[in-house]
C-alpha cells in the first residue's frame, strides 16, 4: 500500500524536467493524443491471429485505449479524457509532456461506463497512487454508477476522487478552454454516453470515441464537423466483413468506410478535420502501410496516433 499522496501523483517530475517545446514556450492550449485504440488495446488479450502477433512480439507496436490529454500552459493545468486500462503509461506520457512541477492535474472527463473508458480510475486508489480528491467529471448515470458500485465507490469514500456532475450541453469553464458534453446514442447498459466539444481561444474540437451508426443520432455529423477545427471520431472498424463469422450489422459503430461515404461530398478542407480514433485491433488503419490507411489519407482524412498535438 502506498502512503497517502497529498504531494499528489507520484513524483516523477525529476524524470520530466524539460517540458515539451509547445507547453514550455507557447501559451496556446492543446490536445495531446495519449491512446487511439478500442477498449481492449492492441494487441487484444487472447488474440494470436497474424495481425496481433507483431504487437506481442514487439512492445513498441503496442497501442493503448483511446485517451486525450488537454494541456493549458496559460492556466498551468492539464486534464485527461478517459481513464483507460492503460492509465499508468498514459498518465506518465502526460507527465512527461506537462510535468507536475509546472502543471496541476485538473482531473478526468469520462464518456461512459465501458471498460476501456473508466476502469483506469482504479489506479487512483489507495492500493496504487493514493490520490487526493482528483476531480472526475461525469454525467448523472455515470456518477450514480460510480457511487453505487465497488470498487469505484471506495474511491469516493476514501476521497481519492471527487465527482464533478455534468449536464448535457452545459459547458464547463476551465479558464481559456470550455468543455461541453453532449449525449450520443450507444450501448448504455450502465451509463449514458457522451461526446465532448472542447473549445479553446482560437480553435475547437469534438471528441466522439464511441457512438452507434450516424443515422441513429439526431445530429448531422457532416454539419457538426463544419462547426469545429478537429473531429476525433469513432473509427472502430474499417468495413463490413472485418470480423469473420460475425454479423457486423448489429455492431453499434459507424464503419470508417461508412463515414467516408457519408462525407464524400464534403470539401477536402472539411475532410481534413477528421481524425479516426478508437480503432479495433482488427482495423487495418493500425497498419500505416496498409492500402486502407493509404486510401484514408489520400482522401484527406487523418488516422490518430499517440503524440499528436492539436492546438486550440
Amino acid at each position: 500500500m502506498k502512503p497517502a499522496l497529498n504531494r499528489f501523483f507520484f513524483c516523477i517530475c525529476f524524470l520530466a524536467v524539460s517540458c515539451s517545446a509547445n507547453a514550455d514556450t507557447n501559451q496556446t492550449p492543446y490536445l495531446y493524443v495519449l491512446g487511439v485504440v478500442q477498449d481492449a488495446g492492441y494487441p487484444q488479450a487472447g488474440c494470436l491471429a497474424p495481425h496481433c502477433l507483431p504487437g506481442w512480439q514487439d512492445v513498441r507496436k503496442r497501442r493503448g485505449a483511446v485517451s486525450l490529454g488537454l494541456i493549458d500552459p496559460e492556466a498551468k493545468k492539464k486534464f485527461m479524457f478517459e481513464a483507460t486500462p492503460n492509465f499508468p503509461g498514459q498518465f506518465y506520457d502526460l507527465q512527461v509532456e506537462a510535468p507536475d512541477a509546472q502543471f496541476d492535474f485538473g482531473g478526468v472527463f469520462l464518456t461512459h461506463a465501458h471498460i476501456g473508458h473508466y476502469t483506469g480510475l482504479m489506479f487512483l486508489g489507495h492500493e496504487v497512487m493514493g490520490a487526493s480528491n482528483v476531480p472526475v467529471y461525469a454525467m448523472p448515470r455515470m456518477t450514480a454508477f460510480l457511487q453505487r458500485n465497488g470498487p469505484w465507490s471506495q474511491l469516493i469514500s476514501f476521497k481519492n476522487i471527487a465527482l464533478q456532475p455534468l449536464q448535457d450541453n452545459l459547458a464547463v469553464n476551465l479558464g481559456s478552454v470550455k468543455v461541453t458534453p453532449f449525449l450520443v446514442p450507444h450501448r448504455d447498459e450502465y451509463s449514458e454516453t457522451v461526446g465532448y466539444r472542447i473549445a479553446g481561444p482560437d480553435k475547437s474540437a469534438i471528441f466522439i470515441p464511441d457512438i452507434n451508426k450516424w443515422q441513429d443520432w439526431d445530429t448531422d455529423i457532416g454539419e457538426l464537423i463544419k462547426t469545429v477545427d478537429y473531429a476525433l471520431i469513432d473509427g472502430a472498424f474499417y468495413a463490413d466483413g472485418e470480423l469473420p463469422g460475425r454479423d457486423m450489422s448489429v455492431i453499434p459503430h459507424p464503419f470508417v468506410s461508412e463515414t467516408m461515404s457519408l462525407l464524400k461530398n464534403a470539401s477536402r478542407s472539411e475532410r481534413n478535420k477528421v481524425w479516426f480514433i478508437h480503432m479495433n485491433h482488427t482495423n487495418p488503419l493500425l497498419d500505416s502501410s496498409s492500402k486502407e490507411s493509404q486510401q484514408v489519407r489520400s482522401l484527406g482524412y487523418h488516422i490518430a496516433t499517440e503524440g499528436i498535438r492539436l492546438d486550440l
